[in-house]
């Protein structure tokens, strides 16, 4: 498979990995939001995080978490916004599962994910959680 993310997962494309176990990879971005933006990938081809085995899930999300934990405490960060684009219409640009720690600063100018979509009216909330529970019967 010619996936870059595979590639360096398997560590055949080097990378600035800052946390990496028997699952994941975590490594600095090359185009980052800001300093210390680092990506966090699944070693295995997975394309986005419904494919995901979930036992994989726990794993995963702990590369999220160490990696946090050294953005912390390498460069005393003390937010972040940790996010994962899914699909085409969500952004993601590269079809294989990556998760997003996005180290925030005061005075950033970066908004909260709630940046991304316009407010939702009750009556839309109601008729979206029905539809949900529906659908998933």
């Amino acid at each position: 498979m010619d996936c870059l993310f595979c590639k360096i997962g398997s560590g055949e494309i080097q990378s600035l990995t800052i946390y990496e176990d028997s699952n994941v990879r975590a490594f600095l971005d090359i185009h980052p939001l800001t300093l210390g933006h680092t990506v966090v990938v699944p070693k295995k081809h997975y394309g986005n995080v419904i494919d995901l085995p979930e036992e994989l899930v726990g794993p995963v999300f702990l590369g999220v978490k160490k990696a946090a934990e050294m953005l912390k405490l390498g460069l005393g960060i003390e937010g972040f916004t940790i996010g994962i684009n899914h699909g085409t219409i969500g952004h993601q640009e590269i079809d294989h599962l990556h998760v997003h720690v996005i180290p925030r600063r005061s005075g950033d100018g970066g908004g909260n994910i709630h940046s991304i979509v316009h407010e939702v009216s009750n009556e839309d909330l109601e008729v979206t959680y029905k539809r949900i529970l529906d659908k998933n019967k």
